[in-house]
């Protein structure tokens, strides 16, 4: 489904990307892992086309991103849940689901369904929910625009333990539904259980890309690279 090859990003004149290669299979939940600094989100903005890419090719189903503006891209099929959050404080629940709706399987009544917390505090004010609460509020919001593809960086940063597994088990339910997703994330245990095929980034560079049992049987791997 998605597809980029030999992307490279710069920040000014300083190159992060260099030639990154990766693929998400359409139904697949597919990982980006590497310790900070290494060029993880720097590839979700390139795919986003918020750190367009100098050289390269990304797709979406065959069709060309890389050159668009990020609006059309959003467009294309990509929902994003961002590092943060960066939900919308002033407005309610509600209007952060609405605020961003387009028509499809996903609608209010499905994604307050999926997070029961948030049907609790539907008119609730957004800014003043717990960090767990507004990280549902953020995947909510991104199901709610009906994407092909959703991206899920840093998907469990510096939530409790129990809301790390209420978001992993959300993440469970949209696999089963087929959603294809590319998460980032540092819980390595739950992305064995849960991912199909993960890709280490280094300095920029993809060093490495294989299935859940390969990744789970090198420890040297895991040590070398995600310090593990």
């Amino acid at each position: 489904m998605l597809s980029l090859r030999g992307v490279e990003s710069f920040y000014g004149s300083s190159q992060a990307l260099f030639g990154v290669d990766l693929d998400v299979a359409s139904g697949t939940v597919t990982t980006l892992l590497g310790r900070n600094g290494m060029g993880k989100t720097t590839t979700v903005r390139a795919i986003l086309g918020l750190t367009p890419p100098r050289r390269g090719k990304i797709a979406l189903d065959g069709q060309r991103l890389d050159g668009l503006p990020p609006y059309r891209i959003a467009r294309a099929g990509i929902g994003l849940v961002p590092e943060g959050r960066q939900i919308f404080p002033t407005l309610t629940v509600r209007e952060n689901l609405i605020a961003t709706a387009r028509g499809g399987g996903w609608t209010e009544a499905r994604v307050l369904a999926l997070f029961p917390r948030l049907a609790e505090r539907a008119g609730q004010r957004a800014g003043t929910l717990s960090g767990g609460e507004q990280q549902m509020l953020a995947i909510g919001r991104a199901l709610m625009t009906n994407p092909r593809l959703l991206i899920l960086d840093e998907a469990t940063e510096g939530l409790a333990p129990l809301i790390r597994e209420e978001i992993w088990r959300c993440v469970e339910v949209l696999k089963a539904d087929g959603q294809a997703i590319l998460l980032i994330d540092k819980n390595l245990d739950a992305l064995l259980r849960l991912a199909d095929r993960h890709h280490i980034i280094e300095k920029g560079r993809i060093v490495w890309a294989g299935g859940s049992a390969e990744l789970a049987a090198d420890t040297a791997l895991r040590q070398r690279y995600l310090g593990i």
